[in-house]
């Protein structure tokens, strides 16, 4: 088959291609005409932190790099103070032009672990919809139909619940297919929920005369919880600005029915060797050694192989034989005794309150090896207190002198 070693890359870890028919025609025309394909990612740089989760179609990009192609990054400066109603059952709250600047500029500085620069263009809506009138905006808004709208599930859902539907909200489809136009996109990338707004894209191409773009869908990767995608107010996300030996830990705490799912979608591994482990897990091979493969994996592709060593050196060292990490945070407290939820607040091993609760509730918190449990405990500082939460957050309090 024509293109077959391309189509093996593209195709790893792809949920869905639509419609895959006309990838190799894409590909063919490219070869032909010797001008690389437009790949297209937008971002909503919502926030400033990103997660390995919101990598996995960067990473697709990057191979689509590596075949030679021009990936386009578009920064959804008119899109992002709208906020995405997919999968939310919510209206989001907007955000300022200058809060979105400071975001996207933090946002890229991630990407950029993976993305090759040289290869990457990075676009701002505003450089075609800040020039946009009236007249063009209702020219856009004509070409689809309110009843196209409410076939989605989520615009159904919330119409059909009562919730509110702004009709800013009901834009951001359209906002986000004509981006495909203005940049002329041959494929797009993104999240298998994100299917009818790269579809949408499709339909905005064909409106306007041009050539219509292939949407690449990738799954999406679950929170180190095995519940829950990966998502920083859940607390079960690897960030990328996580040190080594917090990718490793967190890592190596995913379920063990995760293993294969961030193989796929968090490292860089060909598919054989992927299919080769999956064969040894079925096998019965102990998937705690598969697992600290894993983690070397993907502690590797950011910080090096000398980070991953070390990290899984002092991972075996604290878990293994029950040391503490050489780096523990130290605090020290100008109180005789603090309340447990205060003590974890003052040390922040915890995001939140509510996250302590959980924490104490499921008995993950001791004090110098001894379980808490009780929310009202309260912990006299006397000497050196080790407080832990979790597998692997730590702090040594003292009293104040």
């Amino acid at each position: 088959m024509a293109f077959e070693k391309e189509m093996q890359i593209i195709m790893k870890g792809v949920e869905e291609i639509v419609p895959k028919e006309e990838m190799i025609k894409k590909l063919e025309k490219s070869a032909k005409t010797k001008k690389p394909l437009r790949i297209k990612y937008g971002i909503d740089p919502t926030g400033s932190d990103v997660h390995i989760g919101h990598l996995v179609p960067i990473r697709k990009m990057r191979e689509f790099q590596d075949l030679g192609h021009i990936g386009v990054i578009i920064i959804g400066d008119f899109t992002a103070q709208i906020g995405d109603p997919t999968g939310k059952d919510e209206s989001r709250p907007p955000l300022t032009a200058e809060m979105v600047k400071e975001n996207a500029a933090r946002y890229m500085e991630q990407l950029y672990t993976v993305l090759d620069k040289d290869k990457t263009e990075v676009r701002w809506q505003s450089e075609w919809f800040g020039e946009m009138g009236m007249a063009d905006v209702l020219k856009m808004l004509g070409k689809f139909t309110l009843a196209q709208f409410l076939a989605h599930d989520t615009f159904r859902k919330r119409y059909e619940s009562g919730s509110p539907l702004a009709m800013h909200e009901i834009m951001y489809p359209v906002l986000q297919g004509y981006d495909s136009v203005a940049i002329e996109a041959d494929i797009e990338l993104g999240a298998t929920e994100q299917k009818f707004n790269i579809l949408t894209g499709r339909d905005m191409q064909k409106y306007y005369g041009m050539e219509e773009q292939i949407a690449v869908l990738s799954p999406i990767l679950m929170g180190t919880d095995g519940v829950n995608k990966m998502s920083k107010s859940l607390n079960n996300y690897i960030a990328v600005f996580d040190t080594p030996k917090d990718k490793y830990g967190k890592t190596m705490s995913i379920p063990d029915n995760l293993i294969l799912n961030y193989f796929n979608y968090a490292t860089k591994l060909p598919a054989d060797e992927i299919k080769t482990i999956e064969e040894e897990l079925k096998s019965g091979s102990n998937p705690k050694y598969i697992k600290q493969r894993l983690a070397r994996e993907i502690v590797k592709m950011y910080h090096g192989e000398e980070a991953s060593v070390q990290a899984e050196a002092e991972f075996n060292a604290v878990f293994s034989k029950g040391l503490l990490p050489d780096d523990i945070p130290e605090f020290e407290l100008d109180v005789d005794e603090i309340g447990i939820l205060s003590l974890i607040s003052e040390t922040g091993l915890c995001v939140s309150g509510g996250e302590a609760r959980r924490m104490l509730k499921q008995g993950a918190v001791s004090i110098n090896g001894d379980k808490i449990i009780d929310i009202d405990t309260v912990v006299k500082l006397e000497g050196e207190v080790i407080l832990k939460v979790g597998k692997r957050r730590f702090a040594k309090v003292t009293k104040k002198k």
